[in-house]
């Protein structure tokens, strides 16, 4: 049996970037009730 998790950037920034979000009606829709929570973060982002 093989572990469930393997994580790849690029699935993680095409999934949950921030991009991805501003394309679709209901991802701007989360990134407004994430800005009204106050997140810090609003979207995954490159780690340098």
């Amino acid at each position: 049996m093989s572990v469930t998790y393997k994580p790849k950037n690029k699935k993680r920034f095409t999934t949950h970037g921030f991009l991805v979000r501003m394309r679709s009606q209901t991802g701007r829709k989360i990134l407004n009730l994430r800005r009204a929570i106050g997140r810090r973060k609003l979207a995954v982002k490159k780690s340098k």
